[in-house]
């Protein structure tokens, strides 16, 4: 494997728009019916919005009954997608209640009112960690994230019949939106690679598991003794190098490489540690999770008004990751 070094710089991000107070009331007026339709949460209390997607749902911090949490409220249409996080959040609980590696606890759901209730989980994003840590020290964070998926995963997992040509379409599609111009280039050359790819593995099995579905360092909360992973709600039968591929493309478009190394874009480390962690197959670490890297780089599509640092960033990771690719045996 040809590991180049790579010199990386912390993102800073600017703060987050305040909700329109519109919104807030509406948020705010749901909350008081659901409140007066179900006693149990009279004691709820509201801290902080965390975020608000408009027409689909509202995160909120506070407490309830005497204990930190996250209310997340659904809108009608997005009830379905909360049904399914809640089911899956009870279904993985008994396997990451306690330990090292956990999900934040579920506490309450009332699908009549859309309200979610799950454990407000403490302590610092993993992504914000590697930029506020030691760079010497940085790497250490990659094997726990490993195995926190690893634990996730295993006792769903099975072999099937592969679909390269599946993700290579969507791939395709999502390509065919990039709004500027160089990374459209590079983009180009990637798909080409990703052609080879699906090719040799037409006749492949691939392993597929229960997976996290959105696995990146921000979903994962470094707390004192526990690595917890949160906002479950995308949790579906995937291809395990998808979500492999997802928390390392995640880091490496933001110039995150905790090793300091890179290798198909991404942390070279990173990569042989999810392969040690999971026991990748050959054909799983050769094609499959290059294929993956590939694919989740471009349907991740820039947008215009980005930051100039991130672009530049993914700039300098699909360069990376199309050079690595053109040297992967044929």
């Amino acid at each position: 494997m040809g590991l180049g070094e790579v010199d990386t710089m912390p993102e800073t991000n600017p703060p987050a728009p305040l909700p329109d107070p519109e919104v807030l009331c509406e948020v705010q007026a749901r909350l008081d019916k659901a409140r007066a339709a179900h006693p149990v949460l009279e004691s709820a209390v509201i801290d902080e919005v965390l975020r608000i997607v408009p027409g689909k749902r509202a995160i909120l911090s506070g407490q309830w009954q005497g204990r930190g949490v996250v209310f997340r409220l659904a809108e009608r249409h997005d009830a379905e997608r909360q049904a399914r996080e809640w089911q899956e959040l009870v279904r993985i609980w008994p396997v990451m209640q306690t330990g090292r590696y956990r999900v934040a606890e579920p506490m309450l759901f009332l699908p009549v009112a859309g309200v979610m209730v799950v454990e407000r989980v403490a302590g610092q994003p993993l992504l914000e960690h590697f930029w506020r840590s030691d760079p010497n020290r940085r790497a250490q964070h990659l094997r726990p994230a490993a195995e926190w998926l690893r634990l996730y995963t295993e006792g769903t997992e099975s072999w099937r019949a592969g679909n390269a040509a599946g993700w290579l379409a969507r791939a395709e599609r999502s390509a065919a939106q990039q709004p500027f111009a160089r990374l459209r280039a590079v983009e180009g050359e990637i798909l080409r690679h990703l052609h080879t790819l699906a090719g040799s593995l037409k006749e492949a099995e691939w392993r597929v598991a229960i997976c996290h579905g959105d696995f990146h360092p921000n979903n994962l909360i470094l707390g004192r003794d526990r690595l917890t992973g949160i906002d479950t709600g995308g949790s579906a039968r995937l291809p395990i190098c998808k979500d492999i591929a997802r928390f390392l493309v995640h880091m490496g478009r933001r110039g995150m490489i905790p090793s300091g190394q890179r290798w198909l874009g991404v942390d070279g480390q990173g990569i042989e540690t999810f392969v040690g962690v999971f026991a990748l197959t050959e054909t799983e670490r050769r094609l499959w999770l290059p294929f993956f890297i590939g694919v989740e780089a471009l349907i991740r599509v820039e947008r215009k008004g980005m930051k100039k640092g991130r672009l530049r960033h993914a700039e300098e990771m699909y360069a990376a990751l199309a050079g690595d690719l053109a040297g992967l045996p044929g």
